[in-house]
């Protein structure tokens, strides 16, 4: 299970993007790109602000519910080690995921690399000097395609991006967290040292700050969802389970199967009123479908349970995008588990 998150931000805006829609900028709830980064990089919030202080420019939120994806790529792999998570995006390109979904292209984040995979002393993390650069690099894309009216797609790599996508997002949005593995340890408490061990555990104020950045929450964890995790089964995962903060609300895999998929997927759609984010690890899914992770976890969601709980949340118009991390490609010589993952978002997040 071992892996996952960590992140800051900071790139000189880019410049307008193709077909601007103003849709989802400053009545969107969202920081225009240039504040964003002024924030961050002047270093302007003291430390004694509040742990959910309130980023300047968010508004009420208006949402565009159809706009086509823009699919970005976000190689990242947290080991530092270069495993398939990282060749994933372009397999799914391969297989042919822009057709599918007739989406549009915004290339990829070249900084969203690791190639230190030595684990800091410090901090417990592996690549801890250039994790922040990586995150500010998805953060940056991530804010601008939005503020452009555009609704990503952001393609892993492994969890460790999530720290950096939340950063660009309006601090109420609500966190629909679909994975295997809770991701909440940290330096000390996580085996590996993989920042996607703790990404969850990063935004909602809880994980390594000297490899993060400013000590805060990204999000309020009263509105992150923890959806299809599987029970503590050693010590570590017993001690990750402990950390979790309670305000999050979790429904395991077996709690999802219980109520129906469909239904949890409509009643989160259904309960909230704000912006929203889904987070999608596929190693939820059972590894008898899909064993091509690093983590696989038995006791998951079939294919048809992920495609009934993920398309309300998929589909919803409150949602301001979507990540998808953890197809292992090392664990898919010939390529069918990856054709399979494209059918399934196309099912999902096509028309």
């Amino acid at each position: 299970m071992f892996h996952r998150s960590l992140l800051a931000l900071a790139r000189p805006d880019p410049g307008p993007r193709r077909t601007p829609m103003r849709l989802l900028t400053q009545k969107a709830g969202l920081v225009p790109h240039r504040t964003l980064i002024v924030i961050r990089v002047a270093g302007t919030l003291p430390d004694s602000q509040p742990r959910h202080r309130k980023r300047p420019g968010h508004h009420s939120a208006r949402y565009a519910p159809n706009v086509r994806w823009m699919i970005v790529d976000a190689p990242l792999d947290s080991s530092g080690a270069g495993r398939g998570e990282e060749r994933a995006p372009a397999a799914l390109r391969r297989a042919g995921l822009l057709d599918a979904l007739a989406a549009e292209d915004d290339g990829r984040v070249d900084e969203a690399r690791l190639r230190d995979s030595t684990r800091d002393p410090a901090s417990g993390v592996i690549g801890a000097a250039e994790l922040p650069r990586a995150g500010a690099a998805v953060s940056a894309r991530v804010a601008a395609l939005i503020s452009d009216g555009h609704r990503p797609l952001v393609l892993g790599g492994d969890c460790a991006i999530l720290p950096g996508i939340c950063r660009a997002l309006p601090p109420t949005t609500e966190l629909w967290f679909v994975d295997a593995h809770p991701d909440f340890l940290d330096g000390v408490t996580s085996p590996t040292g993989e920042a996607a061990d703790m990404d969850l555990s990063v935004v909602t104020g809880h994980g390594p700050a000297a490899a993060v950045g400013p000590d805060d929450a990204l999000l309020d964890p009263n509105r992150v969802h923890l959806l299809g995790h599987r029970p503590p089964t050693d010590e570590s995962s017993r001690v990750e389970a402990a950390r979790i903060d309670p305000a999050i609300h979790q429904l395991p895999a077996v709690e999802v199967l219980r109520r129906g998929a469909a239904a949890v997927g409509a009643g989160l759609v259904a309960g909230g009123d704000g912006p929203a984010w889904l987070h999608l690890d596929l190693d939820v899914v059972d590894p008898r479908d899909l064993p091509a992770v690093t983590y696989p976890e038995p006791d998951g969601l079939r294919w048809a349970d992920l495609i009934a709980l993920v398309t309300p949340l998929a589909r919803a118009d409150r949602l301001l995008g979507m990540s998808v991390t953890d197809l292992n490609t090392d664990e898919d010589p010939d390529g069918r588990h990856t054709r399979r993952v494209v059918e399934v978002l196309a099912q999902v997040l096509g028309d």
